[in-house]
């Protein structure tokens, strides 16, 4: 694990606008700056980055955080993985914990073999670029299909010679050893000879842009050698794990909430060549689960792009029923005879292409039934087939609202009445679930869709905490004097006090506690920390807690900055500066919420009286009369501060 004091110096190191200026443009705005939201496509910018605070928020997307949680987002990195990229931005020695024996053997043959893997990488592409084989043959590949050296480079395309070991040897010389190379898949175990010979070289890589494997293409005219292979499964790769070009798309695929699926490397590149960015490829294998959820990390909708051939239309009906019971929303869209992805893009541009897939995608309905062809269409068995294989499908959906939709859509399509297709759905769904799920289960209550104020106020209270908690000012009092003839009077007092006192001992004395689970962690973290800090840094503490309170702490600290990004002083329309009416903000927010939580309390102990007995009620109306008695003082109060 890395240790406590290396992830506090890399916070104290990393800068916000620093890490997100290396993949957004920023404009200084105020004390902030702002820019082009990376997760929508928008037009005018939403997404605020505070120096001071040290932290980001996106208002388009409702994102935000610190910069390990931009990080984490844009880049789809883990949370070690974010600590280590920006160890390495800002040259920071990584300190690890103590590990057992076997963590550190694990991880210390993980990273070997990914130092393995790039030491490869770069030697395949330094043979494409400057071998004889790689200039010739292998090039002459691509300058064939039309691809350009910014798109080979992009992919770090390799290739490797005919040469029985020439890549064993550079490996060994270099301090390798031979049971790594093949573990890794790239001599063969029985003679060390190169496995990859003669072929093109697609380096395979992570999420987070590391090698993990190889995926290659023969270029002789062996027949008995297959055409593609792949690596096999290793320590640090499964290809039912990982995506082609998921690494050079994850953004674009964030960016336009949409993935398109497609089968090979070069229909990957092909595409990015274009401008087409938001696309990945199964590398031959059927679309596992695995991969869907990789993909579902990033975005719910995917348009696969098959080939129209038999395996094509055979692979997009298996992948189907996966992707809609891991809740995906699916387009198909099946490219002109003897065309796939790839040569269908060449000599194309970016808008024929977009124009084609828009017009020619079909949901799963559409297209298990344009299956079915004009010639069969009157066939009974037939339809009665492609009608139970869609019902089937439809039963995969987990969303009801959906499977009343698609339901809907295939009775027009096919001209059968909805409520045999709903007959059919229930015997599909009462054969896979087990006898308990058709129990009646008792009904529960719908929450109230009302405004909760008494959250609203615990939010803002939050809010002033986080602003303003260590400002001394002074706040209007009302003290309570019991006059000779035992009349109450209301003497007017001013009291000075930290903000962060003020709200601890007025909710303290009605003994309130906040009823939101978020709300009442991120109190008792703000007051402790008051309370043995001389001074609250907000950057300190927006890095200390869970990355869940992280975001809504940023939610609501710039969101009292949203102002800024619309530049109003240009306009001379000047926002009134909150820090002017701190005692005012705190002194309404505090008493406008103990009211709340009265009434509330008044209310539960009114229902109370009507349940005991005679004796036992006299005692709860005199707390009723007690509360009503603060009540009445909460309200001068509240009334003097308006």
């Amino acid at each position: 694990m890395i240790s406590k004091i290396t992830i506090d110096k890399i916070f104290q190191t990393a800068l916000v606008e620093e890490v997100v200026g290396d993949f957004i443009q920023l404009k200084k705005s105020g004390s902030n700056y702002k820019g082009l939201s990376p997760f929508t496509n928008e037009k005018t910018p939403s997404f605020m980055v505070s120096p001071t605070k040290q932290i980001w928020k996106d208002f388009s997307s409702g994102k935000g955080g610190n910069v390990i949680a931009f990080l984490m987002e844009h880049e789809q990195y883990s949370y070690p993985q974010a600590i280590r990229y920006l160890a390495d931005k800002y040259n920071i020695e990584i300190v690890e914990t103590e590990l057992t024996d076997k963590q550190k053997d694990d991880n210390n043959i993980k990273e070997k073999l990914f130092v393995i893997c790039d030491f490869v990488k770069n030697y395949f592409k330094n043979q494409f670029n400057e071998s004889h084989f790689g200039r010739t043959i292998a090039s002459a590949y691509f300058d064939e299909r039309g691809f350009d050296s910014e798109t080979l480079e992009k992919f770090d395309i390799g290739s490797l010679g005919s040469e029985k070991y020439n890549l064993r040897d550079h490996c060994l010389s270099n301090g390798y050893n031979i049971q790594d190379l093949e573990a890794l898949g790239l001599v063969s175990s029985k003679n060390q000879m190169d496995i990859y010979r003669s072929r093109l070289i697609f380096p395979i890589k992570s999420i987070s842009g590391r090698t993990i494997g190889f995926g290659a293409r023969i270029l002789n005219n062996n027949k008995k050698s297959a055409k593609y292979i792949n690596s096999p499964d290793s320590r640090i790769y499964n290809k039912s794990n990982v995506l082609f070009g998921l690494y050079n798309s994850k953004n674009e695929i964030v960016k336009k909430d949409s993935c398109l699926i497609a089968e090979g490397y070069t229909d990957v590149m092909r595409f990015h060549q274009v401008g087409i960015n938001n696309i990945v490829s199964s590398s031959g294998t059927a679309l596992t689960v695995n991969q869907i959820n990789l993909i579902r990390r990033l975005t719910k909708n995917v348009t696969m792009l098959f080939d129209s051939d038999k395996a094509g239309v055979n692979a997009t009906v298996r992948a189907i029923e996966l992707l809609l019971s891991q809740g995906m929303n699916i387009d198909i869209c099946i490219l002109p005879d003897g065309e796939d992805p790839d040569s269908f893009g060449r000599n194309k541009t970016i808008d024929e292409i977009n124009n084609y897939i828009l017009e020619n995608s079909v949901d799963f309905i559409q297209f298990k039934s344009n299956m079915l062809g004009q010639s069969v269409k009157n066939s009974p068995s037939q339809k009665t087939k492609i009608v139970n294989e869609i019902i089937n499908l439809i039963s995969k959906v987990t969303d009801p609202i959906k499977q009343e939709i698609y339901i809907k859509d295939c009775s027009l399509l096919l001209d059968i009445s909805e409520s045999v297709l709903f007959n059919s759905l229930a015997q599909i769904k009462h054969l896979k679930l087990p006898n308990k799920q058709f129990e009646k289960k008792p009904a529960i209550a719908k929450k109230s869709e009302k405004i909760d104020q008494i959250e609203i106020l615990e939010e803002k209270i939050i809010e002033i905490l986080l602003l303003y908690g260590n400002h001394e000012v002074v706040f209007d009092e009302i003290s309570i004097i019991k006059g000779n003839d035992g009349e109450l009077t209301y003497k007017p007092t001013k009291q000075e006090s930290k903000v962060y006192k003020k709200i601890y001992l007025d909710l303290q004395s009605d003994e309130i506690e906040f009823a939101n689970e978020d709300f009442k962690k991120l109190y008792k973290l703000l007051i402790n920390d008051f309370q043995k800090n001389k001074s609250f840094d907000i950057k300190a503490f927006i890095n200390n807690i869970s990355p869940d309170l992280s975001t809504k702490v940023t939610s609501i600290v710039m969101n009292n900055d949203i102002y800024h990004l619309h530049n109003w002083q240009s306009k001379n329309v000047y926002v009134k500066d909150k820090k002017k009416k701190i005692t005012q903000l705190v002194t309404e927010s505090i008493l406008t919420l103990r009211t709340l939580l009265i009434n509330k309390k008044v209310s539960e102990l009114s229902k109370k009286t009507k349940e005991l007995s005679s004796d036992e009620g006299e005692e709860l109306l005199e707390e009723i009369v007690n509360y009503y008695q603060l009540k009445s003082l909460l309200s001068k109060k509240l009334n003097r501060v308006i």
